[in-house]
């Protein structure tokens, strides 16, 4: 995984890791709340299905068949509320979130049905995805392979059942892409 802006793997991550110890250090009570990818990037970021020359729709994830922990962005702040709910309970702990992981081939199908078009899943290497030119693609390529490279961690910090208590009404894939099923572009 090449290291970018000179010191970061994953600069979106790494950045605001970096102001972590800070928090610490100068005693502020804090919960330190890990997201997911974000089911939103699907309308709003340009990951939606695309038509490929074939005339079929796909979605391209450089995730191999490993597990992407994600969750719609509006039950973020949901998360967030359950947390500070629990008062002091979470004060200095490390809170990871998600309504789901899922396969690229999972998320295809559950396109697939949401939008009423077949949607195939389309594993490319990181290299490539960090080739494909767009603002950041770098940065991006480098975090799906994070996931994917250390999947197991990544997935094992963000829980599940902790997300659900957190937000009872937490949406699951599916239920985020049938609501939103007129909102995804389908280039």
């Amino acid at each position: 995984m090449p290291t970018l802006m000179g010191k970061y793997k994953v600069p979106h991550y790494d950045a605001k890791g970096e102001a972590n110890h800070l928090f610490n250090e100068d005693n502020v009570p804090t919960t330190f709340l890990l997201t997911s990818f974000y089911w939103d990037n699907i309308i709003h970021f340009g990951m939606g299905p695309k038509k490929g020359p074939d005339g079929r729709y796909a979605i391209t994830l450089p995730m191999g068949d490993k597990k992407l922990p994600g969750i719609a962005a509006e039950d973020i702040g949901r998360c967030a509320l359950g947390v500070f709910k629990r008062g002091q309970d979470l004060i200095g702990k490390t809170v990871g979130i998600a309504g789901g992981h899922l396969t690229g081939n999972e998320m295809a199908l559950t396109l697939s049905e949401a939008l009423g078009v077949p949607v195939a899943y389309n594993d490319v290497p990181p290299e490539v995805y960090r080739g494909f030119g767009f603002p950041g693609a770098d940065d991006l390529g480098n975090m799906f392979q994070f996931k994917r490279d250390f999947n197991e961690l990544f997935c094992g910090a963000r829980n599940l059942e902790m997300s659900h208590a957190l937000n009872p009404a937490l949406q699951s894939f599916q239920q985020w892409a049938v609501a939103n099923k007129d909102s995804i572009p389908l280039e």
